[in-house]
């Protein structure tokens, strides 16, 4: 399994096929398997590079709580250099896509291509931040998360047609919860606090000149389309998809409608770039 050290702590990550870099990033509360059908198709064109979230996975907790998306961001701009990447092209869902976001303006001429999915880069508005916050403490807590607040936590994640048809995938990410290490727990509540405290990046948009491709599922509650929609409108090049009978996690739930969008816009987006 590949590790690279950042500031003193160890990030797990996958490496799979070769060609043109991709670096993913993962949901808060998942990990890099996540992406399992997107790598099974891409690998096929494309080196997947696809790291754990800190206190997720196999990585390490951060260094200090709580930990925000402009560190992240800096953090896997380490990632790349200890991998030896010039060019890069960024694939991120919610945190992922918020920290994606970040580290494109941070280093526009590193990243050739951005796919920001079922996430938002703007302030969380106070009625999800109050209740979000209000979540964390739960966790904080008990020191886990309780089967209640799973209850909670699943309509936030999978679109009602999810929930109803595809049972399997939402069981395991039950059992994902319930089984999240006692040790990681201090870890994910500061990762979540840093989350939906972040700043916002509304303002820089428009210096994005890469080609950018806005997803988000048609029944996200977690990330409403609205959120989306605002944020295509401040990207003049940006391409804007709607996936039907999906919700957060719109990459499992409908993964073979992602997959032929990312690949379509990633071979326009990226050509025969080695």
């Amino acid at each position: 399994m590949p590790y690279v050290t950042i500031k003193s702590r160890q990030i797990h990550y996958q490496d799979h096929g070769t060609g043109f870099p991709i670096l993913f990033g993962h949901s808060y509360l998942w990990d890099s398997n996540m992406w399992k059908p997107q790598i099974e198709e891409l690998s096929k064109s494309y080196r997947c590079i696809v790291p754990d979230l800190w206190s997720h996975g196999l990585s390490d907790s951060p260094a200090n709580s709580p930990y925000s998306i402009a560190q992240m961001a800096e953090d896997y701009w380490l990632l790349t250099k200890e991998l030896g990447l010039e060019h890069f092209a960024i694939v991120g869902l919610s945190v992922g896509g918020m920290w994606g976001c970040q580290l494109a303006l941070s280093h526009p001429e590193a990243v050739a291509a951005l796919v920001m999915m079922d996430t938002f880069v703007g302030e969380e508005p106070e009625e999800t931040h109050n209740r979000y916050f209000g979540m964390l403490d739960m966790v904080d807590q008990v020191g886990a998360i309780p089967p209640p607040l799973q209850e909670s936590i699943i309509p936030l994640f999978f679109a009602s047609n999810t929930i109803q048809n595809n049972p399997e995938l939402v069981s395991q990410f039950k059992s994902d919860l319930t089984t999240l290490p006692t040790e990681q727990i201090p870890g994910v509540v500061g990762i979540g606090r840093g989350i939906f405290s972040r700043s916002s990046l509304l303002s820089q948009l428009n210096q994005i000149s890469m080609p950018i491709l806005i997803v988000v599922g048609e029944e996200d509650n977690a990330r409403p389309p609205h959120e989306a929609k605002q944020m295509a409108e401040m990207i003049p090049q940006a391409q804007l998809e709607v996936i039907e009978n999906a919700g957060h996690i719109s990459n499992l739930e409908q993964p073979t409608q992602v997959n032929k969008l990312l690949s379509q816009f990633l071979s326009t987006a990226i050509g025969t770039r080695k």
